[in-house]
């Protein structure tokens, strides 16, 4: 169906529905990944993180709800890299040129990153912290 300016509301790649669409999904996900680590360093340092911090969280005297919330910090961390790599993408593929907004928002989704980062790096200190020094 259009919209007030007559283009159609959704997009026509939009034409798969049910198990087709599940599918369809899930193989544009493992393209994803494989496309995040073969191309992008900082995915595959954090992929590597996230599998020995994993290994060590659920290897810790610690409640299964603590150690859930120390790998879900983890997956978070990954779940912003793909977004920030995505944007990256979107900002090549309009432009390799130098400009202001490309740059902004370059730095912004690596913003975003940091801050999961950090907050990945709090949960762990004051969830591990209290368990060493007991």
């Amino acid at each position: 169906m259009p919209d007030a300016t007559g283009e159609p509301a959704v997009s026509p790649l939009k034409s798969k529905t049910g198990l087709a669409r599940i599918g369809a999904a899930v193989g544009y996900s493992i393209a994803g990944f494989r496309t995040a680590w073969q191309n992008e360093h900082a995915f595959r340092q954090e992929l590597v993180l996230f599998a020995i911090a994993a290994v060590i969280a659920f290897g810790l005297p610690l409640s299964l709800a603590q150690q859930l919330l120390l790998v879900a910090v983890l997956v978070v961390v990954l779940i912003v890299e793909l977004l920030n790599s995505a944007i990256e993408a979107v900002i090549d593929r309009i432009s390799l040129e130098a400009h202001p907004l490309s740059k902004a928002a370059k730095d912004l989704g690596s913003a975003a990153v940091c801050l999961a980062l950090m907050l990945a790096a709090i949960t762990w200190a004051a969830v591990v912290i209290p368990l060493a020094l007991k």
